[in-house]
């Protein structure tokens, strides 16, 4: 067998492996999916982690100053699970605290105590902050039917919530502008 010349070697590629080129480019977009999903996995994790470690404030609160000068710290109620139970639930008001309902809009707005566990007064405010109504020692009521408190003579924008007998301690009357101030 004389060709001429040298022999020629002949390298032939037998790959067992089941990674062809195909193969790898498939190999390669799964690994970047899974990075994908880690880190979103992880970015979920970081955000509810976080949720826990950093101190949510869960509401505002409003200070209102009377016009004889006595304060409330109000809770606000502006969200519709607050404007819906308020003080429900609740064993205690303390004194000189309250819930400040604020509505969407001027209306004549009426307000139940349905599952409170103590009386209260109420004070209904409107838009420039005059009282326009109240009510002295509305009673808590266990289970319904349940009973309205107002509505208001006039358009109101906001209910305060008191403790039983602050309308009376204070002086409260229709017409006395009161002040709010967000505590921060």
């Amino acid at each position: 067998m004389a060709h001429g010349g040298p022999p020629v070697p002949v390298f032939i590629n037998v790959n067992t492996s089941a990674t062809g080129p195909m193969q790898t480019q498939g190999s390669e977009r799964e690994q970047k999916k899974k990075r994908i999903i880690m880190m979103i996995l992880l970015a979920i994790l970081l955000m509810s982690v976080s949720m826990f470690l950093v101190p949510q404030k869960d509401t505002d609160t409003i200070v209102v100053t009377f016009p004889h000068g006595e304060t409330i710290e109000a809770e606000v109620a502006e969200t519709p699970e607050k404007l819906l139970f308020g003080l429900a639930f609740r064993d205690q008001l303390p004194p000189n605290t309250g819930m400040l309902y604020i509505f969407e809009s001027n209306g004549l707005h009426r307000v139940r105590t349905k599952e409170f566990r103590f009386p209260v007064d109420m004070i209904w405010v409107d838009e420039s902050h005059h009282v326009v109504h109240t009510v002295e020692r509305a009673s808590p009521c266990e289970k319904d039917p349940c009973p309205f408190f107002g509505p208001p003579p006039e358009a109101a924008r906001y209910v305060l919530a008191t403790e039983a007998g602050f309308i009376q301690r204070v002086g409260v009357a229709n017409g006395d502008e009161l002040k709010y101030f967000l505590r921060m």
